[in-house]
């Protein structure tokens, strides 16, 4: 018989052996799992609005622009026009370019390249931690809402409760000090709605720093608990946004570390001078060719190198990290997404969901006499205190949810509802 502590341990066996040995199972996002249309409505709409997103946008298409500008060549021509009145009349036009014949124009377009993707990937996170802050806020608001409406319940159940214990006082069932203690439940039950409210505009608030249109219809909670983590399979740890990006940083960082040899190797100026030449009476036509070539002498460009370098290797390192990180909030997400959902079905299962047929038997043994009115209320708070967790914990797990679907690069898959292939 296994413990409550094994149940993320056993999840975690089971789903790494369906990855190993039953792939087909795993291979497409199932249909079913997908956001309802509503959520997806409005997470497009965070997209299409929020300045986060605007402004990696922007960036994406600054990258995009510069990796054009980098694959243009490097030298522009170059026209010289001279003409002299002395002892000789000289008119000359020449025209210059310099040769890219160390290949600067290639290694500036892988490196433009590189920074594209990278600010693509970039502009995937943003999009990934903008959709689940949007999913999470929407979920605490939800919360606050249903709790709050539970305590204005708790709230009505007291001053129910007041009134009776008023009457049974006038006709002497109970005495003064239990209708006290009624009058005292009442007065705690506004103060906690009162801090239900505080909450509850608190969420509002942190929904609408998300969402510039909290204030329209938010679509509603799911009324189904989410599905198990084994569902579905996470991307490799490569195919993540993060990893893409932490790839496409490093990448960069070794296309500078060419442009910077590249740039090193002096490139070479062709000339071509014609015009004519006048001395007297006498008139000549004048062509000529030079080539010139820069000495790196004074600056070397090696200090330039070396520090590209340096930051390749800072990339590498980065990198690597990257993918710790990763494995590590994939294990971890994982591992409490499987503890809260399970905790979750089991409240759904227990008798501490129902509320009304434990408030209404509790009234009634109130009335008949079989508990008294303490007993009354202790057992009445615990009860709305316990489906007050039970909603806290079925928020907490969707939200749990919402960050294994971002740790394992499925977020955007669940939202759109796109087919999956666990094998790239």
């Amino acid at each position: 018989m296994f413990s409550p502590r094994t149940a993320p341990c056993r999840a975690a066996c089971l789903w790494l052996f369906l990855y190993a040995f039953a792939p087909q199972a795993l291979a497409s996002f199932p249909a079913n799992l997908s956001a309802p249309p509503a959520v997806r409505e409005a997470v497009h709409r965070v997209w299409a609005n929020h300045p986060r997103i605007q402004s990696a946008d922007a960036t994406r298409r600054a990258a995009l622009a510069n990796a054009r500008a980098a694959a243009q060549p490097v030298y522009n021509p170059s026209l010289t026009f001279e003409g002299e009145n002395a002892d000789v009349d000289r008119r000359t036009a020449g025209a210059s370019l310099a040769l890219d014949l160390g290949g600067k124009r290639r290694a500036r377009a892988a490196e433009g390249d590189a920074a594209l993707r990278m600010s693509e990937a970039s502009y995937a996170l943003e999009r990934r931690d903008v959709a689940a802050q949007w999913l999470k806020a929407w979920c605490a608001s939800l919360l606050a809402v249903r709790q709050s409406d539970m305590g204005r319940q708790r709230v009505d159940l007291m001053q129910r409760f007041d009134r009776l214990a008023a009457q049974r006082l006038a006709v002497g069932d109970i005495g003064s000090t239990e209708r006290d203690l009624a009058a005292l439940a009442v007065g705690e039950a506004q103060i906690q709605q009162a801090s239900l409210a505080g909450q509850e505009a608190t969420a509002r608030a942190a929904l609408e720093a998300v969402d510039m249109d909290a204030a329209s219809i938010l679509p509603p909670f799911p009324t189904a608990l989410p599905p198990e983590p084994i569902t579905i399979a996470p991307l490799p740890a490569d195919a993540r946004p993060e990893m893409i990006q932490a790839r496409a940083e490093q990448e960069r960082a070794e296309a500078g570390i060419v442009v910077a040899e590249r740039a090193r190797r002096p490139d070479p100026t062709l000339s071509l001078t014609g015009g004519r030449v006048r001395d007297g009476a006498r008139s000549d036509r004048v062509v000529g060719l030079s080539v010139s070539i820069p000495l790196p002498v004074l600056n070397t460009g090696r200090a330039e190198i070396a520090a590209a370098r340096a930051e390749a290797d800072a990339a590498s390192a980065n990198r690597r990290a990257a993918l710790l990180r990763s494995q590590a909030a994939l294990r971890q997400q994982q591992a409490t997404y499987s503890a809260l959902l399970s905790a979750a079905r089991a409240f759904r299962g227990s008798r501490a969901s129902a509320l009304d047929e434990r408030t209404a038997l509790l009234e009634r043994l109130w009335q008949a006499g079989e508990i008294g009115t303490s007993d009354y209320l202790v057992q009445l708070k615990q009860s709305l205190d316990t489906a007050l967790s039970g909603l806290a914990l079925e928020s907490q797990a969707w939200q749990a949810w919402f960050d294994y679907l971002a740790a394992a690069g499925r977020l955007d898959d669940w939202i759109d509802g796109a087919p999956m292939d666990t094998a790239r």
